[in-house]
This record gives structure tokens, sequence and C-alpha cells, in this order.
């Protein structure tokens, strides 16, 4: 018992030992798989009880493709 208070007190003393570049690697992280995840789900079909709803307006329509990503690349 003495000696996880002796560990605690020592890092109480020296700060985090969590870098703040990894807690930033993982909010950005989160924010951007939450926004992805959130313009494939209003693209795709919607479940049921959803069909009859609106897609926001900040997210983008995606266009879909016969074969995407097999030969010549589209010019738009």
């Amino acid at each position: 018992m003495n000696f996880l208070m002796q560990t605690a007190a020592q890092a109480a003393e020296n700060g985090p030992h969590f870098p703040l570049s990894a807690t930033l690697v993982y909010v950005v992280g989160f924010i951007s798989a939450a926004t992805i995840g959130s313009i494939a789900w209003y693209n795709s079909k919607r479940p049921v009880g959803w069909e009859d709803k609106e897609r926001p307006n900040i997210v983008p329509e995606v266009q879909k493709e016969e074969t995407p990503g097999i030969g010549e690349p589209k010019k738009s």
C-alpha cells in the first residue's frame, strides 16, 4: 500500500506521463471518424423508419459508380 502511495505522489510531482500530442491524435481521429461515418450513413440506404428523412445541407451527396476504381479516371 505504501508503495502505491509513493508512486502516486511521484506521478503528481512529475506531471502527466501521457503526451499531449497523443491526446490530440485521438481527439482529431475520433472527430474525423465520426464525420466520415456520418457522411457515409446519410448517403447509404436509410434504415427502417428513416426512409422519409431529409439529408442535412452540410452532408455532401456522393455519386455511386458502377465499377469504382476500375478503368480510366472520369474527367469532370
